[in-house]
């Protein structure tokens, strides 16, 4: 493992934690993604365009990135106060027409990762069938080795 990637989640810092100290035991740099769904995306932007014309500037869409980004750098700078873990944190908007998965697994391609971290959650075989499972796309998809964590 020299280029773990780990999928921030902003309700659970213990996979971050789990995967900080496993690249800081191989020496490896951990990208830390920190995921916006369309929706977020929108809602941020609209937030920001309110902000923007109060103030009479624009901002571009990285703005909205940048603060999501923020989030999880401060999480980890939490998480890692005492591990010494060489991370950073990428952004990335999921398109309205692609899934999670996709996203992350471009992610992890873009940045030549070699593992993924990721959360899942528990479901029946339906439950998986009809709702799709973000885990196991990723573990079916991804060319490495992939740890989840189950919620």
């Amino acid at each position: 493992m020299d280029n773990p990637l780990v999928v921030y989640d902003d309700e659970n810092s213990e996979l971050l934690e789990e995967a900080g100290e496993l690249a800081a035991g191989v020496d490896a740099q951990l990208t830390i993604v920190s995921l916006m769904t369309a929706e977020e995306f929108r809602e941020a932007r609209e937030a920001l365009d309110v902000v923007a014309q109060e103030e009479h500037t624009s901002y571009d869409d990285s703005v909205v990135i940048d603060a999501a980004k923020r989030q999880a750098s401060d999480t980890a700078e939490d998480v890692f106060a005492d591990t010494d873990v060489d991370w950073r944190v990428v952004g990335a908007r999921i398109g309205d027409n692609e899934s999670e998965a996709d996203r992350i697994l471009e992610v992890a391609d873009e940045n030549d990762v070699d593992h993924v971290f990721i959360t899942g959650q528990k479901r029946s075989p339906t439950g998986k069938a009809v709702f799709g499972d973000r885990a196991q796309a990723i573990i079916l998809n991804f060319d490495g080795p992939v740890t989840s964590l189950l919620g």
